[in-house]
């Protein structure tokens, strides 16, 4: 037996001993659990199949190849921890922090991921339902695909990147939106914008020039006359210093032009909550 999982059994008999409702291991790794046989079960052999872990704290854990499908891990604390490979497919992980966890390849099919935290985590090769992470946090996860988002989560990521000033990280997810739905207009020039504001003119003025192809099929002829002049004046520019030019609030109409495109597409359903 590895001496963390008999340290384990030692702490979970003196948890039953008190009564008391935490169970404690080493190695970085601590949990809470209705039974502590559950967490002895999980580090000891990784075979925990449609076990109870709620609440569970397994920061850091080493979880590498564990079979947690159908596993109830609701609010758990997985930070950090190490699920490359693992099969978590119809486990649910609403709310569980899941920030900067590593899980390359791991089975999620099925999961469910109602606000949970998948900030910074690596999600290289795992497996996704389409769609799957609409209602989690995600913002700086690796490895994620536009099938497994919505044209609207692509686009708003891109809004709140902006809006925080990541204009090349702005502009990477409104490509990903454009990827989805090529005829949204708003997107390209959501895109131009974050491309002008990192002095990228040339970009900038082709996106607006699609843009403004796009609203006058769609009936719009004053927002694509306005797009058209942006456009232009781009194409006028001097080269862009270091930093960019900022032209996005000049081009289009000041502050509350610039908002228009830089505005959430959708309110969503279901709005995660904050950590």
């Amino acid at each position: 037996m590895p001496p963390f999982t008999a340290v384990i059994r030692l702490a979970c008999a003196l948890v039953a001993a008190t009564g008391l409702l935490a169970c404690a291991g080493v190695a970085g790794t601590v949990a809470r659990a209705a039974d502590g046989e559950v967490l002895i079960r999980l580090l000891d052999s990784k075979q925990c199949a449609n076990c109870p872990l709620a609440d569970a704290d397994l920061v850091q854990a080493d979880l590498r190849e564990a079979d947690l499908s159908g596993a109830q891990l609701q609010r758990a604390n997985l930070s950090g921890a190490r699920l490359d490979g693992a099969r978590l497919s119809g486990a649910d992980l609403s709310f569980t922090s899941l920030r900067g966890a590593s899980l390359r390849g791991a089975d999620l099919r099925g999961a469910r991921l109602l606000g949970s935290d998948l900030r910074d985590a690596d999600l290289s090769g795992a497996l996704l339902d389409p769609e799957a992470l609409s209602s989690s946090h995600w913002q700086g996860a690796k490895g994620v695909i536009p099938a497994q988002q919505s044209y609207a989560d692509w686009h708003n990521a891109g809004v709140d990147a902006a809006q925080r000033g990541r204009f090349p990280q702005a502009e990477q997810l409104f490509s990903a939106a454009i990827g989805r739905q090529p005829e949204a207009a708003i997107s390209w020039v959501a895109r131009g914008i974050s491309r002008s504001e990192q002095g990228n003119t040339v970009a900038a003025a082709d996106d607006f020039t699609v843009a403004a192809a796009l609203y006058d099929q769609q009936g719009q002829p004053e927002t694509s006359a306005q797009l058209q002049q942006a456009a232009l004046k781009l194409a006028d520019t001097p080269k862009p210093v270091q930093g960019g030019n900022r032209l996005g609030p000049q081009l289009l109409g000041g502050t509350a032009g610039l908002l228009q495109f830089l505005a959430p597409l959708v309110i969503k359903a279901f709005v995660p909550l904050p950590f």
